[in-house]
């Protein structure tokens, strides 16, 4: 895989777990199935254990759901449009693998042995489970979390497909790029939504930046031309005013390009 994808999906798994709807609404389902004693657990299982069964259950199975949900997301993100689409997916390819890890629990638990009906019931039972979880972590998403999992609209100016450089942002700072720089080992990027310090090499980032209108004004500098108010001189050196009041130097070797560009 893409380190681009990885980074993406990475901190789309970020928003879920740093959402505290995300968590009360696990620890209420937690706290039904604790109470409530389904599956015969009520009979089985003395309060305490009872408890841990099903907090572990959900743990493992929830894990599974939204890393594959997130994971689906990621990848189908360009190619189905509705969210709630995406998500549906998720949960179908996710049930098998919930299943198999609650039946695999189950058994740890109750002992017993393995049969292809049971494992059928398993499946059939990941599938309800996943279709619960994602459906909860839907109604309960905020709207932060909503934005991150759908896709940026296109800017207009630039061809989204070309623009790689923005897939290593993350998702609520894609957008028109404006201006990069050196820091260090990063690169910081600016876009019209905002700025984000990338592990990086400025010449890879530059590579990456697709049809971006604009130009490389000095060794460690990229300006679009939508980021440029005016150009300054004084005291025989040039240097770009930008929309968001920095001014940004101009290397000799660059002035003339500049100037014809933007004088």
């Amino acid at each position: 895989m893409e380190r681009p994808f990885l980074q993406s999906a990475l901190r789309e798994l970020q928003v879920f777990l740093r959402s505290p709807r995300f968590w009360a609404t696990f620890g209420a389902v937690v706290l039904i199935f604790w109470v409530t004693g389904p599956y015969g657990t009520a009979d089985r299982l003395a309060t305490v254990p009872r408890l841990g069964f099903w907090l572990v259950l959900h743990a493992v199975a929830w894990s599974i759901a939204v890393t594959t949900l997130v994971l689906v997301n990621t990848l189908l993100m360009r190619r189905v449009p509705s969210l709630a689409g995406r998500m549906a997916l998720g949960t179908l390819v996710a049930g098998v693998p919930v299943g198999l890890a609650t039946e695999a629990i189950s058994l740890a638990t109750f002992g017993g042995a393995v049969t292809v009906s049971s494992l059928a019931e398993s499946i059939a039972s990941g599938l309800l489970l996943s279709a619960l979880f994602c459906g909860l972590t839907f109604m309960t998403m905020s709207s932060k979390a909503v934005e991150t999992l759908s896709p940026s609209p296109a800017p207009a100016t630039e061809d989204r497909t070309e623009v790689a450089l923005l897939r290593r942002l993350k998702p609520e700072n894609r957008g028109p790029i404006l201006h990069m720089t050196v820091a260090d080992h990063y690169t910081e990027v600016t876009t019209s939504r905002g700025r984000e310090l990338i592990l990086l090499r400025f010449s890879d980032a530059l590579e990456e930046l697709g049809d971006t209108p604009g130009l490389q004004v000095h060794r460690s500098h990229f300006v679009a031309d939508s980021h440029v108010e005016k150009l300054l001189r004084a005291d025989g050196r040039l240097t770009i005013l930008l929309k968001d009041g920095r001014e940004i130097p101009v290397s000799r070797s660059r002035a003339e390009a500049v100037r014809g560009r933007w004088g």
